[in-house]
């Protein structure tokens, strides 16, 4: 890579710093399934997770590890002893790993969190790379905060670590408060300062805490980065990180800009999108750019006159090379299990069993039976689905009835199986969704808070599906559950369901950010 000026290497960090977002926490199976799709789409490194953070993280991004063999995959480690030796751990069967180590470098953060001197620091720094390269060849060092850090400190600490072993250096924009200009000139200099720089690849990672992540990281670009670390929809903490499709649309569009491009495949970055959004339950906003619903949609009649006479007046890059279609299938009730699988084989969706494809089949032909017409929205629903894509969920839905009506307090009755009994429950609410949820909460009852209530409808009709998001918080746990049918309140229900089994099985885990090194 590094003998390549002309790559762009895109790292993918929705699996660690994505799922960072309150509410984002995924299941190993569906790291899986992201991961697959990344692999799919050629991102170059995916960082699968943070090992030490709990058992369940260093499980997947073991199972990452093992199942991905075209990507690199990468462990995010503290620089810390335990953490670098549990992430080498976790990538010991890759078939290409990298361990990403990092320390904050500026002064609010050395001094305050840290409590350690820029000495020590440097100190810690070249100690971990080294320990690191012991274990793999692929390192990576981070200064986190970088864009609050001293210059001079960042050229320091920076020529030390490629000097330990240090193959990549990346430079973070952690709280998002650069500017474009700012942060280009600071690559720049790095580049420039450092005598041994041409030893290794210059990276980026910036948040979006001012809008302005995509713009810095192309900046950075600009300047002479060839790695940015980016997340699918800008997925990540606070306000999010850089958002892959906008970079590496951005880069590709304006080659008469760019020196550099990247090897994806975009062709396969809308399924990417949804795949993400479906798993993590963060809807994308009609108007986001590349991957919204309205991205290449025309109302205005002088906008629709001129793509009519010439796609070009109106866009610069074609809908079909991010992966947009006329989102239409011709599959029906009377469709095969192969057909089926086929199509969500091409949209980038497959099953870890004979049993999850028996089921999403099942699920397939009952919808058939409600709707007139399916769109791969609907299919790509039935798979993110809480009823057969979670794995050994305490709580299902059995069924559930509804009363509501002019003048008369809506009612509900639910019957749920909580770990292989039947329960039922009763309850009376301010509309239907109301009743219902405190039906389910009457039987599960675990005391939690309902912080989000989202309806979106998958494609349109009246017979859509509805996709509803709900988010819940109990003890300072935060988990999105996700549920989709033809029916509202069903769908209400499932997605209520689905979050308390999370709630159940979820785990605390160490922040990265956190914690003493």
């Amino acid at each position: 890579m590094m003998s390549n000026p002309d790559k762009l290497i895109i790292f993918d960090t929705t699996l660690r710093d994505g799922e960072q977002s309150p509410g984002a926490s995924m299941t190993k199976e569906e790291k899986l399934r992201i991961a697959r799709a990344l692999e799919k789409l050629r991102v170059d490194v995916i960082e699968a997770g943070f090992p030490i953070a709990s058992p369940g993280d260093f499980d997947a991004v073991r199972a990452v590890a093992r199942a991905i063999k075209e990507s690199t995959v990468c462990g995010l480690a503290r620089a810390a002893e335990k953490d670098i030796d549990r992430a080498g751990e976790a990538l010991r069967e890759a078939n290409s790993g990298r361990i990403h180590t990092f320390i904050a470098t500026s002064p609010i953060h050395m001094e305050r969190k840290l409590r350690m001197t820029p000495d020590q620091v440097v100190e810690q720094a070249v100690w971990a790379v080294k320990r690191a390269r012991n274990l793999i060849d692929n390192v990576e060092f981070s200064a986190e905060d970088a864009g609050r850090s001293d210059i001079d400190f960042l050229c320091r600490i920076f020529e030390q670590a490629i000097a330990a072993g240090a193959t990549t250096i990346n430079v973070p924009d952690t709280v998002g408060y650069n500017l474009p200009h700012q942060f280009g000139e600071t690559i720049r200099t790095l580049i420039e300062r450092i005598p041994n720089s041409d030893k290794a690849i210059f990276s980026v990672h910036c948040h979006n805490d001012l809008g302005l992540a995509s713009a810095n990281s192309l900046a950075a670009v600009m300047n002479g980065a060839r790695q940015v670390e980016c997340t699918i929809n800008g997925l990540g903490e606070r306000a999010g990180n850089a958002s892959l499709e906008e970079v590496v649309m951005a880069v590709r569009t304006r080659r008469d800009i760019f020196s550099c491009d990247s090897d994806l495949d975009t062709t396969q970055i809308v399924n990417c999108s949804r795949m993400v959004s479906g798993i993590t339950g963060f809807p994308v906003q009609p108007n986001k750019a590349i991957v919204g619903a309205n991205a290449f949609a025309h109302e205005a009649g002088i906008h629709q006159d001129g793509v009519l006479k010439s796609r070009e007046t109106y866009e610069i890059m074609r809908a079909e090379d991010v992966g947009w279609s006329q989102n239409r299938m011709v599959l029906g009730k009377h469709s095969g299990r192969n057909a089926f699988r086929a199509r969500l084989l091409e949209l980038g969706a497959d099953f870890a069993s004979e049993e999850e494809l028996n089921e999403a089949f099942r699920s397939f032909k009952e919808l058939a039976d409600k709707k007139h017409e399916i769109f791969d929205d609907d299919l790509l629903a039935l798979v993110n689905d809480a009823g057969f894509s979670a794995e050994n969920e305490r709580v299902n839905l059995v069924s559930l009835k509804v009363c509501s009506e002019t003048g008369e307090v809506p009612k509900a009755a639910v019957v749920l199986t909580v770990d292989g009994s039947e329960k039922t429950g009763h309850a009376a609410g301010s509309g239907p969704v109301d009743a219902a949820f405190k039906a389910i909460e009457s039987i599960v009852r675990t005391d939690s808070v309902l912080e989000l209530y989202s309806v979106n409808a998958i494609t349109s009709g009246t017979d859509a599906q509805g996709e509803v998001t709900v988010r819940v918080q109990k003890a300072g746990r935060i988990v999105n559950g996700q549920g989709a049918d033809t029916d509202i309140v069903i769908a209400s229900a499932k997605a209520y369901v689905n979050a308390f089994n999370k709630l159940m099985r979820s785990e605390r885990r160490a922040h990265p950010q956190l914690g003493d090194v």
